[in-house]
């Protein structure tokens, strides 16, 4: 009897101790990369491995604001388009056309169902599905004997591929989605015809040739699905070869914010193929290069109001919507690239900062250019201050062309990465919103995790780990931002603290059904000085920046009257139930901040508010936290002469007026707003 106690307590401690050989958790600089997930399709050698590995669409299901940001998406522009734009009419429409004759054969068909598309395979939307499967299905059919598709568009006698480059991501996605095999034929006999093209016809138009890395991209991501094609290779070298060189030091091909923003990311594509370092360096290099020369302002984005003009670097100069949704799609698939958890910080800085004041809180108007500093938003001409001559401010869903189509990827790819696969058949949860996800993880078992929480307005982030079996060993990843301190990991209530400085949490452990994980990232009121911007500064709490609270006065006008110069819309398209709406100041808005009140940014007041009953955080009346904040009207800091919020005074300034307290609010809530404001003493 004793001896079957001895053996049975040897073989307790025995599998005691293998149980807990078995978990590892803690904080890590870097991701796996030495094995391969054997659930989801990495690159293929000898193209070096993703760190990260996009899940299919569809197996993230967004909730919480995010859900509702693409519901509203779907109710206002992107879901309507097609009863407004003139591009999207299905009248002697190119892109439905067998033989791509036809009108509006351009960017504008594919730029909007990018999006469009994945916001119905997003939500199971079977009325947004079989819309895209009409434009979808007349690009398959569409191809020619000699492998081209689409719409024939000629410069100087050569074929512009920019517009077949967005259908070819359009392609992509609905392979992932529906797994139809003539997605494949179809690049690949289009990739045949590219490679037998000469050098001197490929790539030489301004866009395309800006642009290349986009096809190369799709290039890689066939190459990968399919096998005896050696020769994509030579194609995406060739490709490389014939765009625009976006390695040079200090230097750009080009300063138009689109292209900045979507082509500084070829050379790391390319870094896969060559693994060469200086390639995947030239990308940080671009980024960096371009923030220090037209960065130096809040949102994460770039004074670039068209293209970037030296002596034009105050937060009032702008970027295009399109620049901001390439960026966040940027941002992402260098994520993918390097694991680096910097390009996730910075999808949301732009996500959360920048891109909601783009869109009316309904999601049924936008505007080309927003700055960090925006007192008006009017259908005047604000050229010079601006770049474009023209109503570039005004919220009009007739206007605006490329971002009018270009805008619908930007919450839908967004959402489509809150998750990626690892490479050691985990998962990693990159960028945070409430939402489920489904994934296959460790040895043939699936399960999903469900993420509720508020962030980014509060700190907390609860997740909960649903198996369809027990005992399922997997590795499950936290991104760690880096601007959180004192970060804290709760497990089944129990609680692990994150080194300072980790780039992730890895939690790699036995779970069962309902296994619970809470995510602590307190969230500290800094300040942000921009020195090399007149030292002015910027209030910011976790991710958010903050902007003063300007009271807006909406002013409806007719979209048709008020629309850009190169606009155009169905015949029967109604202004009326679309209108456009100017966006007027009923506040002051010159102000600086009391420089006392910089000293110890932990003492302001955090004012956190009831969540908003429709779940939508981003309106300025309806915001669930505020910044209260001591500061001094500066009377001579005006409009100026080209009708724009007047540069910033070089800080600090001696005024005399009376202090007063006012209200800051999340940056991306304020569609006026001041977010980088003049000291005064």
């Amino acid at each position: 009897m004793k001896r079957h106690l001895f053996l049975a307590l040897v073989l307790g401690l025995t599998f005691s101790n293998l149980s807990a050989q078995q978990e590892t958790i803690g904080s890590i600089q870097d991701l796996p990369v030495e094995s391969s997930n054997v659930y989801y399709i990495n690159n293929r050698q000898p193209l070096k491995q993703n760190v990260l590995i996009k899940l299919p669409v569809g197996n993230i299901r967004p909730s919480g604001w995010l859900g509702r940001y693409l519901e509203l998406q779907k109710e206002g522009l992107t879901g309507n388009l097609g009863e407004i734009s003139a591009w999207l009419s299905k009248k002697n429409n190119a892109w439905l056309s067998k033989d791509g004759s036809g009108d509006h054969g351009w960017e504008e068909v594919p730029y909007w169902l990018k999006g469009y598309a994945h916001l119905g395979y997003i939500l199971n939307d079977p009325k947004i599905i079989e819309e895209s499967k009409i434009w979808l299905e007349a690009a398959i059919q569409s191809q020619r004997p000699d492998g081209y598709f689409g719409p024939l568009i000629l410069r100087n006698n050569k074929p512009d591929l920019w517009g077949n480059m967005i259908m070819l991501w359009c392609l992509q996605s609905y392979y992932e989605y529906s797994g139809d095999e003539r997605v494949l034929t179809l690049m690949t006999n289009y990739f045949k015809w590219q490679y037998n093209l000469p050098d001197s016809f490929l790539l030489k138009d301004y866009w395309e040739n800006s642009r290349g890395g986009d096809n190369i991209l799709s290039v890689y991501w066939l190459y990968n699905r399919t096998k005896g094609n050696e020769w994509l290779l030579d194609l995406a070298e060739k490709l490389h070869r014939n765009t625009a060189d976006w390695t040079k030091q200090n230097d750009l091909p080009n300063w138009h914010n689109v292209n900045v923003a979507q082509c500084f990311r070829e050379p790391a594509t390319f870094y896969l193929q060559s693994q060469d370092a200086k390639h995947l360096k030239a990308t940080y290099d671009n980024f960096h290069f371009v923030r220090e020369v037209f960065g130096q302002v809040p949102g994460g984005m770039f004074g670039a109001d068209e293209n970037a003009r030296p002596g034009y670097t105050d937060p009032r100069q702008g970027v295009e919507t399109c620049g901001m949704v390439e960026q966040m799609a940027s941002n992402e698939i260098l994520l993918g690239i390097t694991g680096d958890p910097f390009w996730a910080d910075h999808a949301e800085e732009v996500a959360f900062n920048t891109y909601p004041a783009a869109v009316t809180a309904d999601f049924k108007a936008l505007r080309y250019i927003t700055s960090p500093n925006m007192t008006i938003s009017d259908s005047k001409n604000h050229a010079p201050g601006i770049d474009n001559s023209g109503p570039f401010l005004m919220m009009n869903p007739f206007s605006s062309r490329c971002c009018q189509h270009n805008h619908s990827q930007g919450w839908p790819y967004y959402a489509e990465h809150l998750y990626m696969a690892t490479n050691d058949n985990g998962v990693a949860a990159v960028l945070y919103a409430a939402s489920t996800v489904d994934v296959k993880v460790g040895n043939k078992s699936e399960v999903s995790i469900k993420q509720t929480s508020n962030y980014p307005f509060e700190e907390v982030i609860n997740f909960e780990v649903n198996t369809k079996q027990k005992n399922v060993q997997f590795p499950f990843y936290l991104r760690i931002p880096n601007w959180a301190e004192k970060a804290e990991v709760k497990i089944n209530g129990k609680k692990y603290n994150v080194s300072r400085g980790a780039k992730y949490f890895k939690i790699d452990r036995m779970w069962n059904n309902d296994d619970k994980v809470e995510l602590i990232l307190p969230m500290a009121v800094k300040v942000k000085t921009w020195e090399k911007n007149k030292n002015a500064v910027s209030i910011m709490r976790g991710p958010l920046t903050y902007s003063l609270k300007i009271k807006e006065q909406y002013v409806e006008k007719d979209s048709k009257v008020s629309a850009i110069g190169d606009s155009k819309w169905q015949e029967n398209a109604d202004p009326s139930k679309w209108p456009s709406y100017e966006i007027l100041p009923a506040s002051d808005w010159n102000y600086g901040i009391v420089k006392s009140e910089l000293e110890r940014p932990e003492n302001l007041t955090v004012n956190k508010k009831a969540w908003p009953k429709d779940s939508f955080p981003f309106e300025a009346n309806t915001v669930p936290i505020s910044i209260t904040i001591k500061a001094k009207q500066l009377k001579e800091w005006l409009v100026d002469r080209h009708g724009l919020t007047g540069e910033l005074p070089l800080s600090p300034l001696v005024v005399d007026s009376k202090e007063q307290v006012v209200e800051l609010i999340p940056m991306g809530a304020a569609r006026l707003r001041i977010s980088a404001f003049p000291v005064v003493k």
